[in-house]
């Protein structure tokens, strides 16, 4: 099923994991839509208009009507189009109040000490965020292993909320290595996300919308920059 002309419309920026989160999902449920390019230093009417209290992307358009912050617009799109494609969040009541928790632990405790671990005004701040992201890497280690139950994703056996959420990042994954040699999801220490993270890489849907790594690495602002840049996004 794809929609019609213009009904659905994401306001987005090409490096923030938070507008691919919304282009992984509109993709998986096979969902046409425009993507329209934002530029944050001159942030559009549409944009504005659409969201004026943060002033951020993404935002998803459907049908005139604008739905903001990436986690919403996740469970919007599996509401609104329940019969289209596979379901982000599973039909147990139980099991998605995990995933919807599982994907605000990302957002807390995995994207907010990353971003610290950069942009941090001293050694010791940045220090601090790097050790606090990467416990939480480890926890979602254990997360993936109790939500999967031997399955190849936190959905089990298709991909789901937390697979978006956390997969959205995998480009800056892979370009953290590039830039800093650090290795986030270290297969000596967190086994089962790197094997998730080869996993994630292969689907289709994946590599239709993920950003170029080497253009997010030559991003002329840096590595700090850009990161900072990407996270200040979306609130």
């Amino acid at each position: 099923m794809t929609t019609g002309e213009c009904e659905l419309r994401l306001l987005g920026l090409w490096l923030s994991p938070f507008v691919t989160r919304v282009k992984l999902a509109l993709t998986l449920k096979g969902l046409s839509y425009e993507n329209v390019e934002e530029d944050l230093s001159n942030r559009s009417e549409l944009l504005l208009s659409s969201n004026p209290v943060h002033k951020k992307v993404p935002v998803l358009i459907h049908n005139r009507a604008p739905v903001c912050e990436s986690i919403v617009i996740l469970q919007y799109i599996d509401e609104a189009f329940a019969s289209t494609g596979p379901s982000l969040l599973p039909s147990d009541p139980h099991e998605r109040a995990t995933a919807r928790f599982w994907a605000a632990y990302i957002d807390d405790k995995l994207v907010v000490p990353w971003v610290h671990s950069f942009r941090g005004e001293t050694e010791e701040v940045r220090s601090q965020g790097k050790n606090q992201m990467l416990a939480a890497v480890e926890t979602l280690e254990g997360a993936l292993r109790e939500c999967s139950k031997g399955k190849p994703f936190f959905g089990g056996d298709g991909v789901g909320l937390v697979d978006i959420s956390l997969g959205s990042l995998v480009s800056w994954v892979h370009a953290t290595e590039v830039m800093s040699g650090m290795k986030i999801f270290d297969p000596a220490k967190t086994p089962l996300l790197s094997a998730w993270m080869e996993r994630f890489d292969e689907l289709d849907a994946v590599k239709a919308v993920m950003p170029d790594i080497g253009r997010m690495v030559e991003f002329k602002t840096g590595q700090a920059e850009a990161l900072a840049a990407a996270a200040a996004s979306q609130s």
